[in-house]
């Protein structure tokens, strides 16, 4: 796991879009991309976006992983 990856990405993290923003463009991950991130095994893919829903449960976990607070 890069943390320093997951540091510069949750620069961009839209919370109230649940994707993330550069510039104009809005990207979302992908199930594969979220089983990767969460990783949990692909047959739990379903899950991955329901989980991936609850916005708080997903910056801690952000946060978590990159030892970054809330500011």
């Amino acid at each position: 796991m890069d943390k320093h990856l997951f540091r510069a990405l949750t620069q961009y993290w839209n919370p109230t879009y649940s994707c993330f923003t550069f510039g104009k463009v809005d990207l979302v991950p992908s199930v594969e991309e979220y089983t990767t991130l969460h990783r949990c095994p692909r047959i739990q893919a379903d899950k991955a976006y329901s989980r991936a829903a609850n916005i708080s449960t997903f910056l801690k976990k952000l946060m978590s992983i990159t030892g970054m607070s809330k500011q």
